[in-house]
């Protein structure tokens, strides 16, 4: 028998240069990734290839993305060749990225190479778990994914694919589509690529138009590499007047601060006065005039005021803490809704359900009561053990279910409550202390004073990550007095502020304290 096997023929398919084209599309959730990959099947079986595509599914919540992967390949003598199931590092000719990052984490997995492979990606961004849940700045450096970009692919085809499908009535896969058309990577005309979509018979008129909109832009410029979009945000430009006389006064207060720091102060009153009413937005106005008072007399001039404009920022964040009530008016947001239904591509015939997963604890509810309620009940150790073991579960919330909806709106409604609530007084006693600390520290060191301001950054969200970043927000005042007659304090604050907000486990931050407490 081995000798009957050995005499098989096993003339090879064709000449030993030949191989697959190989492509590779990493997508989110809802992006198309998938219908992507089978017009790209459906665009290789038309011209009589073979072709053949995989899927990995990345994980939920915007972690990671699906990598679809498509191997094609002409027939020979009537054989089919054998295709790979994923792609390898280094052999890979087109890779998608329907996000910017995802174009970063490609590169990083060795699938783009410069000898080989063009690179086509939208450089908008969709920020990851990681991003949005880090107590300060967590945004990843997109600079530092185009400089690589620049080095690591053949051919780079990069623009905002996403806004362009948005213009265009239609969702980014077609605006990929086109896209890869324009590069010319696949040997096949613009009218097979048509053919495709037309096959399709879904949304045919708004993809055409996606898909000819990209090509043009991809026939255009190439080799551009445009710079991330969504990464800075547009300065609000202060008015003058207001319909609203309510508003009028404001306004006054605003334009008599410095021109450097009226653009910050105007976003937070827009962002206070959202988050409560008018009369909070004036209490911002007021606490923020007599920081600027305290700057003034520093000569804050000549450091272009930068505790004012500091303060103008962390004082509203400081002001519009997260709670049950703000969470509700959130989810329930006519703004909410439509976003999702743009983004998940809902058509006028579909209905819109949304399940939320929530775990409230006693804390918050206590929160939320009347300030002398609200501290009886928590110094009654028994009682309020029996209420958290009946209130501290999960709960999953249909949102815009009838009964879910009114539950949420009414709460969302209760903004008026809220400033006589034991959490506000909790808030406001908290935010008082701190802005004490930071006008005490800059009349010694300007550029402390400054840094204690940004120390806000560390409190974020509520529930437990509320009361982990207060934790380290804690830590990081008890160090900063430690060090407040060094000359260098500015600098060993802004490091412990640094510190804490990128240590998840605070290991780190326990080392930088130990290194404090051996010279201090």
């Amino acid at each position: 028998m081995l000798a009957d096997r050995l005499k098989l023929p096993l003339a090879p398919v064709g000449e030993a240069t030949e191989r697959p084209i190989t492509v590779a599309i990493v997508a989110m959730g809802g992006q198309g990734g998938g219908v992507l990959t089978g017009w790209i099947v459906k665009l290789a079986e038309n011209a009589g290839w073979i072709a053949q595509s995989t899927s990995v599914p990345g994980v939920a919540q915007r972690t990671g993305a699906t990598i679809y992967y498509v191997e094609m390949m002409r027939a020979s003598n009537g054989r089919k060749p054998i295709l790979a199931q994923m792609p390898t590092p280094g052999d890979v000719d087109i890779v998608m990225a329907s996000e910017f990052m995802e174009a970063g984490r490609s590169i990083l997995r060795g699938i783009v190479t410069p000898d080989r492979t063009t690179l086509i990606a939208s450089t908008h961004r969709s920020l990851t778990i990681g991003e949005k849940s880090a107590p300060g700045k967590g945004i990843a450096d997109s600079p530092a994914v185009a400089d690589a970009i620049g080095v690591t692919a053949r051919q780079q085809i990069m623009f905002d694919m996403d806004a362009l499908a948005v213009r265009n009535d239609s969702v980014i896969s077609a605006a990929m589509f086109g896209a890869l058309a324009g590069s010319g990577a696949l040997p096949f005309g613009k009218e097979a690529y048509h053919a495709v979509i037309q096959g399709d018979g879904k949304g045919v008129a708004a993809s055409i138009r996606t898909f000819d909109a990209a090509f043009d832009r991809t026939q255009a410029k190439p080799d551009a590499l445009a710079e991330p979009s969504g990464g800075t945000l547009a300065v609000p430009v202060v008015p003058t007047h207001s319909a609203d006389a309510r508003l009028a006064p404001l306004l006054a207060h605003i334009h008599a601060l410095p021109d450097m720091v009226r653009a910050m102060a105007y976003a937070g009153l827009q962002k206070v006065v959202d988050y409560q009413d008018i009369a909070y937005g004036r209490e911002y106005l007021d606490l923020l005039a007599d920081l600027h008072a305290v700057d003034r007399a520093l000569d804050g001039g000549s450091q272009n005021y930068a505790f004012t404009t500091n303060g103008a920022k962390y004082l509203a964040n400081a002001m519009t803490y997260d709670d049950v009530i703000r969470v509700a008016d959130l989810k329930t947001r006519a703004a909410r809704r439509d976003r999702i239904a743009r983004e998940m591509g809902l058509k006028t015939d579909q209905i819109l359900h949304t399940t939320e997963y929530m775990h409230p604890r006693m804390e918050e509810v206590t929160g939320m009561l009347p300030a002398g309620l609200g501290r009886w009940i928590k110094q009654s150790g028994g009682l309020y053990a029996w209420l958290d073991r009946r209130v501290s579960k999960g709960r999953r919330v249909r949102t815009y279910s009838l009964r879910w909806f009114l539950m949420l709106y009414v709460l969302g409604g209760m903004r008026g409550w809220r400033r006589g609530s034991l959490r506000h007084a909790e808030e406001v006693a908290h935010r008082d202390a701190w802005l004490a600390d930071a006008k005490a520290l800059a009349r010694g060191n300007y550029a402390l004073g400054v840094e204690v301001l940004k120390c806000r950054r560390l409190i974020k969200g509520y529930s437990d990550t509320h009361a982990r970043g207060l934790s380290k927000f804690d830590r990081v005042m008890a160090e900063i007095r430690h060090v407040q007659r060094r000359p260098d304090a500015a600098d060993w604050a802004r490091r412990l502020r640094e510190t804490a907000i990128k240590d998840a486990e605070t290991g780190g931050l326990d080392g930088l304290i130990q290194t404090i407490r051996s010279f201090a």
